[in-house]
């Protein structure tokens, strides 16, 4: 069947960078989304408005498109697996998503295909019962919640076993249906976080984009350096991560897998984010093929691209806000057009608050060395933020 119309549930700035890819491929974009504002309503042929957990907003949407894709993971997977015992198309596969949007869940399955992990329990409502096998992992530990955590939220870092107590008891007092399962797992003391986006197609072959090197602050991506400097063996090891979890999920589509670099050299698996992913977005400038237009072709059923660097490589810098305000913040976005081979993506967001990512930078780098791609990301961040 040749897909002319993909549904896309979800329509912030992933599904909004989705748009050139999909003009350019001749495809047209059906966007669910909650609100008229969110930026893939730009690009969308056509809306439904309604938020991503709604199952008959979805059904809606299927009448609409050839295919249906996410741009998020905080999906309904029940109402949607109505939907496709009835004959609706979902890419990737809900059998595959299923094992992922449970971080408990997740680890499990990354372990049972023996990729490495850090340690890792899950807790339940008898924390005392659980006291020596946390303490056994080693304090501090990483606490997450199991479902709807992104960009930090979610996760906290516990030095001490009063702490854990104190926060889980802060939790549960106010405790929505969201919050209230929480698995807990060692501190890794990496040398280094490292992510890789990977595709795979309808006819099973995967391609991965080059390892990159990504810094966090506040559990918020700030930059990706492309590529990353890592050994010919660390970069094997990863991509063959890639072809394992893929190959085992029987995606189709793109997916971000996260990465931990230890100071002894090795190499463990942090979280799969089962879509196109902030770590690949240098790749709309950077490579020959855009994460985003490779997302479009493995589901539409087209030859996945070439994911290789158009350069020696790149560094992007996302723009996070850092005041409540509803500037468009032009005459910054002016300064950073300045700087040679840089490209600017404004995800056309209403409103600014801490945190919250309004749109990115991408510089091409003429020489592959990481302080030059610092020293870049600093000069990019020197005009953005306020002194």
């Amino acid at each position: 069947m040749s897909i002319k119309r993909v549904g896309v549930i979800g329509g912030g700035q992933l599904a909004w960078m989705m748009g050139d890819a999909a003009h350019k491929l001749g495809v047209e974009l059906v966007v669910q989304t909650p609100s008229q504002n969110d930026p893939a309503v730009t690009i969308a042929q056509d809306t439904v408005f309604a938020p991503v957990d709604d199952g008959i907003a979805t059904e809606i949407l299927a009448t609409k498109c050839d295919v249906i894709t996410f741009e998020n993971e905080f999906v309904n997977l029940d109402a949607l697996s109505l939907l496709a015992h009835r004959g609706i198309s979902f890419r990737p596969r809900l059998a595959a998503l299923a094992p992922l949007l449970d971080k408990y869940d997740q680890r499990c399955y990354l372990r049972d295909l023996r990729l490495p992990v850090p340690r890792f329990l899950a807790i339940n409502e008898d924390l005392n019962s659980l006291q020596s096998k946390i303490e056994s992992l080693g304090f501090p530990v990483v606490l997450k919640s199991r479902r709807h955590g992104y960009d930090g939220q979610g996760t906290f870092i516990i030095p001490d076993w009063a702490t854990l107590q104190h926060k889980l008891d802060a939790i549960n007092t106010n405790k929505t249906a969201h919050q209230s399962l929480f698995l807990v797992e060692e501190f890794v003391p990496f040398a280094r976080e490292l992510a890789v986006v990977a595709a795979r197609s309808v006819d099973g072959d995967v391609v991965a984009y080059p390892v990159v090197e990504t810094q966090q602050e506040q559990q918020v991506c700030r930059l990706v350096i492309a590529p990353a400097e890592i050994t010919g063996d660390q970069a094997a090891q990863i991509e063959a991560i890639a072809h394992t979890l893929l190959d085992s999920l029987q995606v189709v589509g793109v997916f971000g897998i996260e990465l931990f670099l230890t100071t002894d050299g090795q190499v463990l698996v942090n979280e799969i984010a089962p879509r196109t992913h902030n770590s690949g977005h240098f790749s709309l400038d950077g490579c020959e093929t855009s994460q985003f237009e490779q997302h479009l072709r493995a589901i539409c059923g087209l030859p996945l691209g070439n994911p290789a660097l158009k350069s020696n490589g790149a560094v992007m810098v996302n723009l996070l806000g850092y005041e409540n305000s509803q500037s468009d913040y032009q005459d910054k976005r002016q300064q950073l057009a300045k700087i040679p081979q840089s490209y600017i993506h404004w995800y056309g967001k209403t409103e600014s608050r801490p945190g919250r990512k309004l749109g990115h930078v991408t510089v091409l780098l003429d020489h592959q060395h990481r302080d030059e791609a610092i020293a870049l990301a600093h000069t990019v961040e020197s005009i953005w933020y306020p002194s």
